[in-house]
């Protein structure tokens, strides 16, 4: 008997060695007699103790370094915290000043003055709360948009969303080759199809500094946007338009004219863009946020900051463009510029400048084209790599090298074979296909705010995603009003044969009722929180924080 319950004893104490790690476990075993009952006690004593000083000591470890995460918070100057932070906003913000943006500034101010002013300020709002939607995302669960839908979607819908979202950053990207390949005929007369070679080859070599970090990245950002804003500046500063006017047409709505409505949904539907949704959820992503609940709302804060700070700067180019032309084509003592400004591009502005007040003035048009289009080249190719990435699951060294081609190389097409001729066509076939592609992830992104509020709930989000919600369905709605008004006025003025015009509506309209109908599985599906959020609180964020550090190898990895 006393053999058998030293035996047992032994077995005991290893039991013991394995509870202090896995936490409290019972030890039991059929004993005879009163002393194998003693000693059964006795173990499951020391088994239970010792599980809890291990939990004991977990804690006080954990809550140790949230204190020193605290200390080293208020030891660190609130502007270099904030510049750590710094940096996303503006990679993002670059697609409010692209070369479709561009144009259709330029349109809207030779039209209609400065009546549409107010369509951009109010439209900027919406943009930023769409935005920190995608910020919170990241920071909550570690995680960017692709990502969270790869994990939640079933097979075929996530795939689906996959093939739109790779259309909407090729449609994204063509701008931006056409406006760069115009640049470059303006200031150095290069042939439009040898502008489009180079604008492919800058991208790639643009986007090889990635293997630097994404800070770098960031940083080509920010000197695009102030190259871009020095010289719409000097631009204004030469037409000298009157202050009160523009002020007035910031804050006062109007519309007045036959165009109104359409230039001004025009003007509004450019404003987001669906590869910004998925590419600033991954870059906030890429700074190491501390476990602390506080280092979470600090966090939260620098980037809503950073990020108004940018759409503030993006407002003020806007408004100088709309202005610029505005200003020129209003002045009725132009007669002979009347005519250039009933159809402005991007081409024939570089025109209307040089005749009016010099070769200067062009260049330094074109200059901020090359900007516009550049960079646009860039952060779309940019976020298609984060997009690759999140649905297929890919390693970041593969991305790397064969996302950029899935999104240059077809932009490069369309464009060569589209042509100098069919530019002003070509961007506005891709601001359609970007008005289609958006709730394929505003829908998603906003589905999985409203589980954020759920499952990690911080201040004024319920109001937020209420808001989102709101405005994202009158755009939307908006959008399917007028692709279907289009389509019917087409059919109506068309001049095909009545067999064509039913063939063609009965391939058309089953397609547009395909569509609703997946905008409305996507709006109602129940999203998996369990699944797709952290576990804990944010003010642990030990599940975060181990996403970010597989984040960190694939960057070694890549270089």
């Amino acid at each position: 008997m006393e053999e058998e319950a030293g035996r047992r004893m032994e077995r005991g104490e290893g039991d013991q060695l394995r509870g202090a790690t896995t936490g409290s476990r019972r030890v039991a075993a059929a004993v005879v007699g009163a002393s194998g009952g003693e000693i059964e006690i006795q173990m499951e004593a020391a088994t239970v103790g010792s599980g809890a000083s291990a939990a004991a000591a977990a804690a006080s470890t954990s809550s140790g370094q949230e204190g020193d995460a605290e200390d080293g918070l208020q030891q660190t100057p609130t502007w270099k915290r904030f510049l750590a932070h710094a940096g996303p906003g503006f990679l993002i913000s670059l697609a409010y000043l692209d070369p479709s943006n561009v144009q259709t500034d330029l349109q809207a101010g030779s039209i209609h003055k400065y009546e549409l002013l107010w369509v951009l300020f109010f439209g900027f709002f919406l943009v930023l709360v769409i935005q920190s939607l995608a910020v919170k995302l990241g920071i909550i669960t570690g995680r960017n948009l692709a990502e969270m839908c790869m994990y939640e979607y079933p097979k075929y819908v996530k795939y689906g969303l996959w093939l739109l979202i790779e259309v909407g950053v090729i449609a994204a990207t063509i701008p931006g080759v056409l406006g760069t390949a115009l640049a470059y005929n303006i200031l150095l007369n290069i042939p439009f199809l040898a502008g489009v070679l180079i604008c492919g080859a800058s991208t790639f070599l643009l986007l090889g500094l990635q293997t630097y970090g994404v800070r770098k990245m960031e940083l080509i950002g920010v000197i695009f946007m102030l190259l871009i804003t020095v010289c719409f500046f000097i631009e204004l500063s030469s037409v000298n338009p009157p202050m009160g006017e523009v002020i007035e047409g910031l804050f006062i709505p109007r519309l007045r004219g036959v165009y109104a409505m359409s230039d001004a949904i025009a003007l509004f539907s450019v404003l987001i863009v669906p590869h910004n949704l998925f590419l600033h959820s991954s870059l906030v992503v890429s700074r190491k946020i501390s476990p602390s609940s506080k280092r979470f709302k600090d966090t939260s804060t620098f980037f809503l900051i950073e990020n108004a700070c940018a759409m503030l700067l993006v407002l003020l180019v806007n408004v100088a463009i709309v202005s610029t032309t505005g200003t020129i084509c209003a002045n009725t003592q132009l007669v002979d510029n009347i005519d250039a400004c009933s159809s402005l591009t991007l081409k024939s502005t570089s025109i209307l400048l040089k005749n009016m007040f010099g070769r200067s003035t062009s260049k330094i048009y074109g200059l901020a084209l090359l900007a516009s289009g550049q960079s646009n080249t860039v952060t779309t190719s940019y976020a298609g790599q984060y997009i690759m990435q999140g649905f297929s699951g890919m390693r970041k060294c593969i991305i790397f090298m064969i996302a950029p081609c899935f999104t240059v190389i077809p932009s490069l097409i369309i464009c060569s074979v589209g042509g100098a001729p069919n530019i002003r066509q070509l961007i506005n076939i891709s601001a359609i296909i970007l008005a289609f592609v958006l709730p394929f992830s505003l829908v998603p992104l906003l589905k999985f705010s409203s589980s954020c509020v759920v499952k990690v709930p911080y201040k004024n989000s319920n109001s937020i995603v209420k808001v989102a919600w709101i405005l994202s369905v009158v755009i939307m709605g908006i959008n399917i009003y007028f692709f279907c008004n289009s389509f019917i006025s087409c059919l109506v003025h068309s001049e095909l044969p009545r067999a064509v015009n039913a063939i063609i509506s009965i391939l058309v309209f089953p397609f547009m009722a395909a569509y609703i109908a997946a905008l409305i599985y996507l709006a109602f599906r129940k999203v998996n929180a369990a699944g797709l959020f952290p576990s804990v609180p944010v003010s642990n964020g030990t599940e975060v924080e181990a996403w970010r550090q597989e984040r960190i190898a694939d960057d070694i990895g890549v270089r």
